[in-house]
Order: C-alpha cells, then sequence, then structure tokens
C-alpha cells in the first residue's frame, strides 16, 4: 500500500511538473488518427518490420502509422513519458522500462519466469496480467496492446562438452561467465549456478579468445552476429531469460476511437505480433543448425532443475520484494 501511494504521488508530482501532461489525442488531416511510432529499432528490426508489414495496413483505413526508428523521434527510454505527455502514440516498451516507473513489472525481466515464446503469450493474456495493465493505462497513460518475443538467452561456453556437460546449475560451479555489469544481471548470473563476471559487452571476444572469461549469455542471433561462435566450443540451451516486448499505445488516443477501431488496432497488434514472433522463432531454429556446422555443439540441460534453482533464489530477495504476493506461482501454472 505503501509502495502504491508513493508511486502515484511520484506520478502526480510529475503531471504537476509538466514532465508528464494528460493531453487529447492527436489527429491528422480530418477524420485520419495520427499513430506516430517511435522506436530505437533499425527498420530493419524484426519488431519494426513485423509492424511496417501487418499493423500499419490494418489501421490504414481509418489511421496513419508513421514509425521513426533508431530513437530519432526521441531517446531511446523516453518514449513512455512522450505518451504520457501527450507527445507521441505508440511505441515499444520492455519490462525493464516499466519497472523503472511500476517496480512489479521486474518480474516479467526476471530469470525463468517466462518459459518460452508461448508461454509469454499464455501470460499476457491471463487474467493475472490485468492489475498489471490496469496500473499502467491509469497511471501513465498507457495501453498495453500486445506482447513480441526478442529471444531466448543461453550459456555458452569455450570448453567443450566432453571437459563440461551443463546440465544443472551445479556444473556451472566455477564457471566465469560473463553477464552485463548491473546488480540484476550479475545476481541471474549467480543464481544460474556460474561466476557472473561483468565486462564490456565490445571486449568479450577478446575475453573468450583469451580465457579471461569461460562464457558468455545471449540470444543465437547475437552469438552469430557477434561471432561467438569462432571461439566458443557449446551452447547449453539454457533459455534463463524469454526476453519480451509490449506493443503501447496512448491511452487517450485509443480511448478516442469508435468500438470498431479500437478492435481494428487491437487485432492489428496480436497479428503483428504473432508474425514477428514465428519469424524469430524461425530465425533461432535456422541459426541451431549454423552453430552445429561451425563446430557448436548445441544441447538442451535440464530446464525443470534451472528452472527451480534460480527460481529459489529470487524468492525473498529484493529483487523479488515487489512481486505481488502468488503472481509468480500462477505464472508457473502457466507452464507447459
Amino acid at each position: 500500500m505503501t509502495l502504491k501511494l508513493t508511486r502515484r504521488l511520484a506520478i502526480a508530482s510529475m503531471i504537476a511538473a509538466g514532465t508528464i501532461a494528460v493531453s487529447a489525442p492527436a489527429f491528422a488531416d480530418g477524420h485520419q488518427i495520427q499513430l506516430r511510432m517511435a522506436t530505437s529499432g533499425s527498420e530493419t528490426d524484426a519488431r519494426s518490420v513485423a509492424l511496417a508489414e501487418v499493423f500499419g495496413p490494418a489501421v490504414a483505413g481509418f489511421a496513419s502509422y508513421e514509425p521513426s526508428y533508431n530513437a530519432t523521434l526521441f531517446d531511446q527510454g523516453t518514449e513512455l513519458d512522450a505518451i504520457s505527455r501527450g507527445n507521441l502514440e505508440m511505441s515499444i516498451t520492455s519490462a525493464q522500462e516499466l519497472a523503472q516507473f511500476f517496480p512489479e513489472f521486474s518480474i516479467f525481466a526476471t530469470g525463468y519466469v517466462h518459459q518460452d515464446a508461448a508461454h509469454q503469450v499464455r501470460v499476457f493474456n491471463d487474467p493475472l496480467m490485468a492489475p498489471f495493465l490496469a496500473t499502467v493505462e491509469e497511471e501513465l497513460g498507457v495501453k498495453l496492446l500486445s506482447v513480441m518475443y526478442l529471444g531466448q538467452r543461453h550459456v555458452n561456453l569455450r570448453q567443450t562438452r566432453e571437459e563440461l556437460d551443463v546440465q544443472t546449475p551445479a556444473d556451472l560451479a566455477g564457471v566465469n561467465l560473463r553477464m552485463p555489469g548491473t546488480d540484476a544481471w550479475q545476481f541471474l548470473g549467480a543464481a544460474l549456478g556460474a561466476a557472473p563476471t561483468p565486462m564490456a559487452f565490445t571486449e568479450v571476444y577478446t575475453g573468450l579468445s583469451t580465457g579471461a572469461i569461460d562464457g558468455q549469455d545471449n540470444p543465437l542471433p547475437t552469438v552469430v552476429d557477434r561471432k561467438f561462435y569462432e571461439v566458443t566450443n557449446q551452447i547449453a540451451l539454457t533459455s534463463h531469460l524469454v526476453d519480451l516486448n509490449y506493443i503501447a499505445i496512448s491511452a487517450a488516443t485509443f480511448n478516442a476511437m469508435t468500438p470498431e477501431q479500437q478492435l481494428t488496432v487491437q487485432k492489428a497488434a496480436d497479428a503483428a505480433a504473432s508474425v514477428g514472433r514465428l519469424r524469430q522463432l524461425e530465425l533461432e531454429g535456422s541459426l541451431i543448425a549454423f552453430l552445429e556446422d561451425n563446430g557448436v555443439e548445441v544441447y538442451t540441460p535440464d530446464l525443470a532443475a534451472f528452472r527451480e534453482h534460480v527460481q529459489a533464489q529470487y524468492v525473498g530477495s529484493e529483487f523479488a520484494a515487489s512481486w505481488p504476493e502468488g503472481v509468480l506461482d500462477a505464472i508457473n501454472a502457466l507452464g507447459n
């Protein structure tokens, strides 16, 4: 109760100060509704492509979908503020960004909360999400339309499988695993059983090549793009973080639409998310074959053992303090 009151007072103060100001939805040319999308992604980013190819044409009868790429319209991380101020209609946001306003959203950016792409969808569409969605809409003026799948992070190691066969967290004991340097990422690395090592992303290839680190964690597209497969020998498909984005729209803009228009926008967002999800899964599947062709052994460890161990590390920790009671159990119940 104290956390919620403090949060509401903080947002109210931002509104009063002009940092966040609710205004009427923006319209262009007659009855054409202007839907400006600000994203830090490129024009060729899978999320951008899905929205441009699916969402834009679906709403073209009554709205102009106007994407802006590479954070040229608003700096990355400021899009939610822009929507709240009435200066923007749409963005692609993350659970991490939402957690800056509403700490309870950190549960959706935590190891082994989401199990796979299908589980993400089940969680987003389950009644357990209703309080989360309502809070964002009521207190920030942002409506979350659909969930987009970004990919799964896995453990990528220098050792061969003969030297180190990773089946449970115990097998990662003493492994110097590069993880991003924030406290949350380092906590996840330790929860996986490894010795998390902070290192700049630009130094990871060299670190793997010299043995300064034993491994790193990233989605398969990153492993291929950064050529980490040249200096590693195995990938354990730990799937310890199934990353996501949400398609966000101004609640004021959405609520000013007719019911028919709202339905079209919702269906268009779901369709774009679905297309992007299938394409990303197809890409990940094709990359496994590429990695194996390049001498990297790819296999699936005991995911139940990893999930149980990692979640046990979070329970009672500072990172779980903001999670609503019972939500983690509800999310797990929707799993496979």
